[in-house]
């Protein structure tokens, strides 16, 4: 490939490196110039382009990326069409996504032009999660080069998508009279909800005395059941010690012994997650977990659990070598697992957003602001606040920005947290930047967005779409929806939180919706989906009362 500064009269079959803009049109970047095209640049007095001229052999970028990516499929994986020298891979299930470190760098290596770039090793993913990429990085590359990095992944899996599989699932729970049993009950449902990614069942529970004995006549009686044929064969076991483990010999890995099985690992490099035991009762493998797998956020029972589910039998050796990237505390790597949601705080955690910095141009220049115009003798902007408080899915915030102090001052009284946003005349994508510059918001499973001027979105509704989100564990957009046509409020991810960041102007979020590779779950909601109030008319029509 020739690159740099080429002659127009020489530039038949050039591919343009950066675009031109003529009266007529644009040649936008990666356009083959054909002589009517140079026709076109020559008669605006167009002499000189930047580009790129293929030698014999080469391949333009979507060919290149094409050709390697065909070398790269994978069961339970499908990846998007080659543009702009980019093929992105996607689950197709929820799963373990394991890489093949020395492969990928090895690939990485036949040429700078030719890059794959994945999740790290052992992840954990949802059905729709982008997991890798190859970008091809100038507008073409040597043919040979191409070749050289499909003989890297011949008859190598650079990568591949472990699917999980439902288990059954057995939990042995120990008592001591220092542990309550509300304790004993969040731990079932967080284990529950862990298990709901692999579509895994909890079979059973019991709750024994702390001691090895116990514990083993116990695990011993749930493979007895199994074997009369009572209850499907425990496909794995979880025990969870009202005391931690802190010997070889604590309770148990003593336990596991007791009943005839074997001990593969004590203890482990992850942190929170130390204190985990691996063992197993004949094929049925026997998780030890550590006190902090009470909580819902990430730990090293997580770790060994989702290569338990994927079907890998974790071997002494690649538990302890997990201590590089163990040190998990400070790291928000992924969104975090949580609790089932319950009636009274569905979608626990959520952050709710409310946009209500616009101008309100389309109200006139009478001075009335629709935000403040009162329904049921109530402001809008207080009604839409209040209304998400008493949904409580989670923290309120308010975007502020024009008239800001009369909308602030609406909102007196009410639990929210106000922003500024000095740039509201930039647009929408302004005030979703500001809402996620908060820590709280940022560090949220989801962010709710909701316009401050559409007076029908009920409490009700809002949590129908918490409860929507909790359902699927944070792993889908969700959007209201009247008779199927889209609307809002939505809930989008944390997973989209960088995209939102890089939006810009008065678009909203719909290009991140759009792009984001993630399922979309509708919630019908009626006709409020849609009702929006932004002209006098609209607000008199919806029952309220302009002030002046």
């Amino acid at each position: 490939m020739i690159f740099g500064s080429i002659a127009v009269d020489e530039a038949e079959g050039v591919i343009l490196a950066h675009s031109v803009s003529i009266a007529s049109g644009k040649f936008g970047k990666g356009c083959r110039l054909t002589v009517a095209d140079l026709d076109a640049l020559r008669s605006h007095g167009v002499s000189s382009v930047i580009g790129c001229r293929m030698e014999p052999g080469d391949l333009d970028e979507d060919a290149a990326a094409a050709k390697l990516a065909a070398m790269l499929e994978r069961p339970a994986m499908r990846c998007s069409p080659a543009t702009t020298g980019r093929v992105n891979f996607y689950a197709d299930a929820n799963g373990l996504f394991v890489a093949d470190k020395s492969v990928v760098d090895r690939f990485n290596r036949i040429d700078p032009a030719i890059t794959l770039a994945c999740l790290a090793d052992h992840a954990d993913v949802r059905a729709g999660d982008l997991v890798a990429t190859i970008k091809i990085i100038p507008l073409a590359v040597a043919g040979h080069s191409v070749e050289r990095a499909c003989q890297v992944l011949y008859g190598h899996a650079a990568f591949q998508l472990k699917p999980y599989v439902a288990h059954s699932v057995v939990l042995i729970a120990t008592t001591l009279p220092s542990l309550k049993p509300s304790v004993m009950d969040k731990t079932v449902r967080v284990l529950q909800q862990r298990l709901v990614s692999s579509g895994s069942e909890l079979m059973s529970e019991a709750r024994v005395p702390h001691g090895a004995g116990a514990v083993a006549d116990a695990m011993q009686a749930a493979l007895a059941v199994a074997r009369s044929g009572e209850q499907a064969s425990p496909a794995m076991i979880v025990v969870f010690g009202a005391s931690a483990m802190s010997d070889p010999h604590d309770v148990i890995p003593e336990a596991i012994r007791l009943a005839g099985g074997t001990v593969v690992q004590v203890g482990l490099p992850v942190d929170p997650g130390n204190l985990l035991v691996l063992g197993y009762l004949g094929t049925v493998p026997v998780i030890g977990a550590p006190g902090c797998a009470r909580s819902p956020k990430e730990n090293g029972f997580d770790w060994v659990l989702n290569r338990l589910l994927a079907g890998e039998a974790p071997t002494r050796d690649e538990m302890t070598g997990l201590g590089v990237g163990g040190l998990l505390m400070e790291i928000p790597s992924r969104p975090l697992p949580r609790l089932m949601a319950t009636p009274d705080r569905a979608g626990d955690g959520i952050a709710v957003v409310i946009l209500a910095a616009g101008r309100a141009s389309r109200m006139g220049d009478g001075g009335q602001h629709k935000l403040l115009a009162e329904f049921d003798g109530e402001a809008l902007v207080h009604r839409v606040a209040r209304q998400a408080i008493e949904a409580k899915i989670g923290p309120v915030h308010v975007v502020v920005g024009h008239r800001g102090d009369e909308i602030s001052a609406a909102l007196d009284g009410l639990d929210v947290t106000i922003i500024d946003n000095p740039h509201y005349a930039t647009g929408m994508a302004s005030s979703l930047k500001a809402g996620l510059e908060r820590n709280d918001v940022s560090a949220a499973p989801g962010m709710m967005v909701l316009l401050a001027d559409m007076p029908n979105v009920a409490t009700g509704d809002i949590r129908a779409l918490a409860n929507a989100f909790a359902s699927v564990s944070g792993t889908a957009i969700v959007r209201a929806v009247a008779d199927g046509q889209r609307g809002n409020p939505v809930i989008l991810p944390r997973s989209t939180f960088e995209a939102l960041k890089a939006i810009e102007g008065d678009i909203g979020a719909r290009p991140v919706i759009e792009s984001a590779g993630l399922p979309v779950i509708d919630v019908e909601i009626g006709v409020a989906a849609r009702l929006d109030v932004d002209t006098p008319d609209a607000v008199v029509a919806a029952g309220g009362i302009l002030k002046d």
